[in-house]
């Protein structure tokens, strides 16, 4: 692997920087509730199921 100089290199990297498309104000806030959204829909379906399965096991276990 070649040696690459220092100077080179931090260049590079700022030109790659000044690249990147950076989100607005907006794209943050909306993508931030999006995420707590689907975190909020996960945690309650996974407590549905949770609560049906318990359920089903109570019944079946209090059967015998």
């Amino acid at each position: 692997m070649a040696k690459a100089n220092p100077f080179t290199f931090i260049s590079q990297v700022r030109s790659e920087v000044g690249k990147v498309v950076w989100p607005g104000r907006r794209e943050v806030l909306l993508t931030t509730v999006m995420v707590f959204v689907m975190a909020a829909l996960t945690a309650t379906f996974f407590s549905l199921v949770d609560f049906v399965i318990r359920q089903g096991l109570s019944l079946l276990l209090n059967s015998f």
